[in-house]
C-alpha cells in the first residue's frame, strides 16, 4: 500500500474541493486505488463511511470523496456530534473485488493519518469489511455486536442502518404534519428510490403505517427480496420513479437525483429520503420551492446511522464529549429526535424565509464554523438543532 497527499493546484479543479483538510490517494496491493478526504476537524475527528463502486474514471471517485466528506461535515455538525467530516471510496466492483487483505489495506491508511479520520460502512461495503479493518486500525466503527462482547460497549455496535431508517421515517412523519397537516400516514403513497439496506427498512416502517408503496431499484435481486418482505407494492422502473403519482418522495439510492430533467417531473408533494446529496446544485432548492415542493435536507433527516455509530466512537475510544451517559438509550432518543429536528428546522426556514436546504447551510456552519458552540443537552433531549423559542433558535 503507497500513498500521497494530494496538492491544493490538483484539488482547486474540483468544484466540490472546499479547503479540505487532508485529500490522501491510496494504490492498493491489488491494483485498485482509492481515497480518503478530510474535509474539517473543528468540532472533532472526521467520520465518515467507506464506499465502494465502479466509477468511471479515478476523477470521477475523487468529486464523490470530496462531495461527500463535506456532506459529513454538515451532517454530523446539524446532528450535534462533536464530530468533523470525511469519507473513503474504492474504485471497484464490490461483488468480484474486495476482500479481507484490501480492507486490512484500507485500515493501514486510515491508521496513517493518526486518528483525524474515522471509517465505518457505507454503499458497498459492510459489517465483515469493518472486522478486517478492524486488524489494522482502532479508528473504526459500526463493528458486529458479537465482535465487541466483553468491551463494555456492544450494544452500541453493529449495522447502522436500521437507525438511519429510524430517522427517515421520523422525519417523514414531521414533514407530512407540517405539509399536509396530518398526525398520521395511512393511506398516503410514498415512491422509494433504491430498496437496499435503509431504503427496505423505511419501507417496512411506512408499510407500518399504512402507506401505499412504489419502489424501484437499479439491482434485480434487491427488487425481489423487497416483493417478498413488503407483499402488496407497485413495482416502477428507475426512470419512472420521478413521475410516479405520489405525495412523498423518498430517494434511498445514489446522490444528485434532484436536478434539471427530474424535478419537472415530480408529483410529490414532500421529498425526504435516505440519500447523499440528493440536490445535484445548490439551486434546485430553489426549484423545488418553486414548484411548491417541500425538500428536507438529507443530511438533517438520514443522519441516524452517523448517530448511531458517533456513539460507538465515542464509547470505544473512552472520550466523551457530551454530558451524559453514552448508552443505547440515549443515542436511540438522540436518533428519535431527529423527527424534532426537521420541525425546527421548516420553521426556521419558513420564519427566515429561506429554502429548507438552505437553512440547513446556515445553521450547520454556525456550529462547524466556531460561530455558535455546540451545546449538548440532557439525555432526555440529546443535541440537536436546539428548540425555537420567541421567533429564535436556542440551545
Amino acid at each position: 500500500m503507497q500513498y500521497e497527499d494530494l496538492t491544493d493546484s490538483t484539488l482547486s479543479t474540483f468544484d466540490s474541493y472546499d479547503q479540505h483538510e487532508i485529500v490522501r490517494k491510496i494504490s492498493l496491493s491489488s491494483g485498485l486505488t482509492a481515497f480518503i478526504a478530510v474535509h474539517n476537524t473543528n468540532l472533532g475527528p472526521a467520520l465518515g463511511g467507506l464506499r465502494m463502486r465502479p466509477y468511471g474514471t479515478e476523477r470521477d471517485a475523487l468529486q464523490d470523496v470530496l462531495r461527500l466528506s463535506r456532506g459529513m461535515t454538515y451532517k454530523n455538525a446539524l446532528a450535534g456530534l462533536p464530530l468533523g467530516g470525511g469519507k473513503a471510496v474504492i474504485i471497484g466492483h464490490a461483488s468480484t473485488q474486495k476482500d479481507d487483505d484490501m480492507m486490512a489495506e484500507i485500515g493501514e491508511a486510515v491508521e496513517s493519518l493518526d486518528g483525524k479520520y474515522i471509517t465505518a460502512e457505507d454503499s458497498g461495503t459492510c459489517e465483515d469489511d469493518m472486522v478486517s479493518i478492524a486488524r489494522a486500525t482502532e479508528y473504526v466503527v459500526g463493528l458486529p455486536p458479537q465482535h465487541l462482547e466483553g468491551k463494555g460497549f456492544g450494544e452500541l455496535g453493529g449495522n447502522p442502518s436500521p437507525l438511519t431508517a429510524l430517522g427517515v421515517y421520523r422525519g417523514i412523519q414531521a414533514a407530512v404534519r407540517f405539509k399536509l397537516g396530518r398526525d398520521h400516514l395511512s393511506g398516503l403513497t410514498a415512491s422509494v428510490q433504491g430498496v437496499g439496506a435503509v431504503g427496505l427498512e423505511t419501507c417496512k416502517l411506512l408499510k407500518q403505517d399504512g402507506v401505499n408503496l412504489i419502489i424501484t431499484d437499479i439491482n434485480n435481486a434487491q427488487m425481489d427480496m423487497a416483493r417478498d418482505v413488503l407483499g402488496q407494492v407497485t413495482v416502477v422502473s428507475p426512470d419512472d420513479i420521478y413521475s410516479a403519482p405520489t405525495d412523498i418522495f423518498v430517494p434511498s439510492a445514489m446522490g444528485g437525483v434532484l436536478n434539471d430533467k427530474t424535478i419537472p417531473q415530480l408529483k410529490a408533494q414532500i421529498i425526504a429520503g435516505a440519500a447523499n446529496n440528493q440536490l445535484l446544485q445548490n439551486y434546485h432548492d430553489q426549484m423545488l420551492s418553486d414548484r411548491h415542493i417541500l425538500y428536507v435536507p438529507d443530511y438533517l433527516i438520514n443522519a441516524g446511522g452517523v448517530i448511531c455509530v458517533g456513539y460507538e466512537y465515542f464509547r470505544k475510544s473512552g472520550y466523551n464529549p457530551l454530558d451524559f451517559d453514552m448508552t443505547r438509550t440515549s443515542m436511540m432518543a438522540h436518533v428519535e429526535r431527529i423527527g424534532q429536528s426537521v420541525t425546527e428546522l421548516l420553521r426556521y426556514a419558513q420564519e427566515k424565509r429561506l429554502h429548507p436546504g438552505e437553512a440547513a447551510d446556515r445553521l450547520a456552519e454556525e456550529k462547524f464554523s466556531g460561530r455558535e458552540s455546540l451545546i449538548s443537552s440532557p439525555p432526555e433531549a440529546p443535541p440537536g438543532l436546539g428548540h425555537m423559542s420567541g421567533g429564535k433558535l436556542v440551545h
